[in-house]
């Protein structure tokens, strides 16, 4: 019998469960195993996420495992090597932590602002959070900036929720359902099998999308829309439903602000603002119940929600003093009157009458297909309802939209469309998962100025929040920003998620100030997390006149040798999802599902490889060392053994019984939600398919934004803090508060000077449309075409274009063009060509498809590689023949009035603006040499990794390379 027929027969197995990891869906996995080595991955068929369905990214995870871009070892640039050479030493892990804790002890001391953690696609920034707020540093952001918080920020500042892990369609009773701008590795297996269930059931599927790939192919109707427009189809939408009457009066005037009365007196300093019968001396983070409606019956203005009231949505009034007011939902016929679907056809490429059939068919299916539930529940105001009744118009949307500088308006445009069809968290909408909704804006608060940051202090805030109006911004007296980043700052007021994506470009030209010390987790920031590669690459590298670093030390931790490595001082080996302890909780990113919280964990079922720690184990460990509160007891001692420890007695006050896993709370595992620590509760959570599920009572699972049982519910068990309503706001009384203080109407903080005129512009109380801003300043003629990327859904990011098993799917990406786009370019179907924008340019093969709009262009992202990275081949398809368009992007944008170093981001939320770029493309010369361009020397094998080896030798069990 051969080795390999022995292998395969012989050895122990065994089956464990954990969670995945291999995109951010988090589905439930089995992994089998054969003397402690992995043979397979499953999908665990009693996991309520999943249900036992996988995906290919999901069972390759073995390749990623076994990876020989494993980093094993912490390392050390050498001594007299420059940043991007890799060249390294290994160290051991007491030399590393006493490097990191004797440098960052001296930061805390003196200038805690000195030192800047940022961190990818990870899944503990209630963790990184909490370790960046102790330490006393405001520079820490996760990747939401540069990813879809355009998502996040647009309908949290409407509707109190948002999409994907917050909220999401009801697809079991939808019976239409219209998908916008979604890449098809979004909540992929759930979406998969939802939209499964849905188009059996007779449910009509729309996408509308530049690109017709992964959902949109199997969509009933696709609606190609040129990128960056898609404000203009929500508004035009609106006009449509408003004008033909089809939108849910009885749902805006219970459960909105449509039809409270604004002040529209340009002479008082409460212009646009919501008329008041009385004015709390403090009002919490809700929205207090104080405004008033114009009664039909007794035609006068009258407390919003009085019984027997009936208020006008449209007119136009005066109060007894002479006050010109309006309702909002007026304000809003009014707005969107000039969008008109003509108007929007220029714009978006979708032709007048299919955009008057689409939102008659909405109409009509929200109207006239209503569902009804029996199920008693009780509203804020008292009022018992003897079922749930909704109108079945389901919408998805994410990156598409979000990742653009008119996203934020673009997504508020959106929700209103939702919310004026009356499909807020109602059977067959949109439906909010815990720990959502949350009260609009949600409470965390920033610190508001530098003497909010003290030398061996905890932050006097938050790293992130939710400003409520000017005096929330996190700036100096002068108006200028104390974050790296400059979020919440007056450039960016609503940057939720904070800036990444220019924390290092900032931090090299010392602007707003230098840092010491940048610690970068999972972000691939010198290639394709980065929005201006060739430049940042140089920056990493670049020196003072001193001949020392702009940015002195850098600090890596990753599970794998990317690009990013190469330029580490020190580099901290992370383990993989399979070596680790995690948790999905319900103080950060859960897994709940529409009837209740749902949270997750992921139990090691392989030991680490070679030296490998956990990243958070190395928080816990420095928090520790750093003496930060929440990790030491009041003499300075120790106080978690581990992060499983850590996740096990946290909790988030003394006492509080809420801590980072709701499930088995209480001694003996007896509670949930909420409860004592419980010290085996990693054991039963892998007892129980390393997940836990609360079901709420099904009255609460509905109308929770005005459910007086969920909200009382939610605020017992830490969820929210009030238990207020949460009314939709058709208009923002938020946004309106930062365009009168860049009025100068308003006696607080101000804008500067050059960004009063912004800040007047685009924090609109209700949506506009205005084309993205790189647009604007590009030349249109020279770039004519629109150029995105998008992730397959065989790959998340570049951990996955690494894979053994992947690769063979995408070996390399091509730049996909319309046939006719590609023709009059000259351009042939698999030759070499360029693509080029204002920025830069990339040489790459073509592929025509007739499933992209003419006008676009795009790729997949991150397949293409620097060579060496991920210690592939330095000849490897994805180096030779892949290419990152990310060279072609830019950062900030070009001087205009606003200044000289503006972020290419929204103006609003600071969301990066991805998808703004324009571009022309041409043929390569036929002397070019065939090869993607632009090429860098070759990245050498770092010490720790193993072996290169062809990938079509993998074998699982069996390692060694054979010829």
């Amino acid at each position: 019998m051969s080795d390999m027929a022995k292998n395969a027969t012989e050895g122990r197995t065994e089956v464990k469960n954990t969670t995945c990891y291999m995109c951010a869906c988090r589905c439930g996995i089995r992994v089998t195993l054969r003397d402690g080595e992995v043979r397979y991955i499953q999908g665990n068929p009693d996991h309520p996420l999943n249900k036992g369905v996988i995906c290919a990214k999901g069972s390759s995870g073995i390749m990623k495992q076994y990876s020989p871009a494993r980093l094993t070892r912490p390392l050390k640039r050498k001594a007299g090597a420059d940043r991007g050479d890799a060249q390294f030493e290994p160290i051991s892990w007491d030399e590393a932590f006493g490097m990191l804790e004797e440098r960052l002890a001296h930061i805390r001391e003196t200038d805690p602002k000195k030192f800047a953690l940022f961190t990818g696609r990870d899944q503990m920034q209630a963790l990184t959070g909490l370790f960046a707020k102790n330490f006393g540093t405001p520079n820490y952001a996760a990747h939401g900036g540069f990813c879809s918080v355009n998502m996040a920020a647009g309908m949290i500042y409407t509707i109190g929720g948002s999409f994907w892990e917050f909220g999401g369609p009801d697809l079991d009773r939808a019976k239409l359902f219209v998908m916008i701008g979604t890449a098809e590795d979004h909540h992929s297996n759930p979406m998969k099998m939802a939209l499964s269930k849905f188009k059996r059931n007779g449910g009509r599927f729309i996408s509308v999308n530049p690109v017709r790939t992964g959902y949109s192919a199997i969509a009933d109707e696709w609606i190609p829309i040129k990128p960056g427009t898609d404000g203009a189809l929500m508004l035009a939408l609106t006009h449509e439903i408003i004008k033909t009457g089809l939108y849910d009066r009885e749902f805006l005037i219970q459960y909105s602000n449509a039809a409270e009365l604004v002040n529209l007196n340009e002479e008082s300093p409460e212009h646009g603002m919501f008329v008041r019968f009385e004015v709390p001396p403090e009002e919490g983070c809700f929205d207090p119940q104080n405004k008033l409606w114009w009664d039909r019956e007794l035609n006068k203005p009258i407390s919003t929600h009085t019984p027997g009231a009936d208020p006008y949505l449209l007119g136009d009034f005066r109060l007894s003093d002479g006050t010109p007011v309006k309702p909002s939902f007026q304000l809003l016929k009014e707005r969107v009157e000039e969008y008109t679907p003509e108007w929007a056809a220029d714009i978006t490429g979708i032709p007048a009458e299919t955009i008057r059939r689409l939102a008659h068919e909405m109409g009509i299916t929200a109207r006239d297909e209503k569902i009804e539930l029996p199920i008693a529940w009780t509203d804020t105001w008292g009022n018992e309802h003897q079922s749930v009744t909704g109108n079945p118009v389901a919408f998805h949307a994410m990156r598409g939209l979000a990742a653009h500088s008119n996203g934020f308006h673009t997504i508020r445009a959106m929700s209103i469309l939702m919310s004026i069809l009356g499909t807020i968290d109602r059977p067959g909408g949109f439906r909010h998962k815990a720990p959502f909704p949350r009260p609009i804006p949600p409470c965390p608060k920033t610190p508001t100025g530098p003497e909010d940051v003290k030398a061996g202090q905890p932050l006097n805030g938050m790293p992130l929040g939710w400003p409520a109006d000017p005096d929330d911004l996190f700036v100096d007296d002068k108006g200028q920003p104390v974050r790296i980043d400059k979020a919440f700052s007056w450039e960016h007021p609503l940057s939720v998620h904070g800036m990444m994506h220019n924390a290092i470009t900032n931090a090299w030209r010392g602007d707003p100030y230098s840092i010491d010390t940048l610690l970068i987790f999972m972000a691939n920031m010198s290639w394709n997390s980065s929005m201006n590669t060739d430049e940042v690459r140089k920056m990493l590298n670049d020196k003072d006149e001193n001949g020392e670093y702009k940015i002195p030390f850098l600090v890596v931790a990753d599970a794998f040798q990317s690009e990013m490595v190469a330029y580490a001082d020190l580099v901290l080996p992370d383990t993989t999802y399979l070596e680790r302890h995690d948790v999905m909780s319900m103080l950060d990113r859960p897994i709940s599902e529409f009837e209740g919280p749902v949270d997750s964990v992921r139990i090691p079922v392989v030991p680490p490889k070679g030296e490998c720690k956990p990243f958070q184990e190395v928080l816990i460990e420095l928090g520790s060392r750093l003496k930060l509160p929440p990790f030491t007891h009041e003499d300075g001692s120790r106080k978690f053994r581990d992060y499983p420890d850590f996740v096990t007695n946290f909790e988030t006050a003394p006492g509080s019984g809420i801590g980072f896993l709701a499930g088995w709370r209480g001694k003996g595992g007896e509670k949930s939600i909420r409860g004592e620590p419980n010290p085996n509760q990693w054991e039963m959570y892998a007892k129980n398919n390393c997940v836990f599920q609360h079901e709420l009572p099904k009255s609460y699972q509905y109308m929770r934004n005005w459910n007086q049982g969920y909200l009382q519910w939610a605020q017992e068990h830490g969820m929210t803090r009030y238990a207020e309503p949460i009314n939709v706001h058709i208009y923002s009384e938020v946004l309106q508060k930062f365009r009168l203080a860049a009025q100068g109407k308003t006696q607080g903080k101000q804008p500067p000077d050059n960004l009063r005129r912004r800040i007047d512009l685009f924090f609109d109380p209700l949506p506009f449309y205005f084309e993205p801003l790189e647009s604007q300043l590009s030349d249109k003629q020279a770039y004519p075409l629109n150029a995105i990327t998008q992730r397959p859904m065989a790959m998340y990011h570049s951990w996955d274009s690494q894979n053994a098993w992947l690769r063979q799917i995408h070996t390399y990406n091509f730049l996909h063009l319309h046939p006719k786009t590609a023709e009059a370019a000259g351009i042939e179907d698999g030759g070499w060509m360029w693509v080029e924008s204002m920025h830069g340019k990339v040489r790459c093969m073509a592929r025509y498809s007739e499933a992209v709009e003419p006008g676009t262009v795009w790729t997949w992202n991150a397949v293409g590689k620097a060579s060496g990275a991920w210690n592939l081949d330095d000849d490897a398809n994805e180096a030779r023949q892949g290419f990152l368009l990310n060279h072609v992007i830019a950062e900030e944008l070009p001087a205009h009035d606003a200044g000289k170093h503006i972020s290419n981001s929204d103006p609003v939320t600071g969301q990066a603006g991805w998808y703004d770029v324009r571009v022309r493309v041409y043929p390569a010369g036929p002397d070019e040499e065939k090869v993607s361009w632009p090429q860098f020397t070759p990245m050498p094998q770092v010490p720790g990794t193993g072996e290169r080896r062809p990938w079509l030798n993998y074998v699982a069990g069996l390692f060694e390379k054979r010829g």
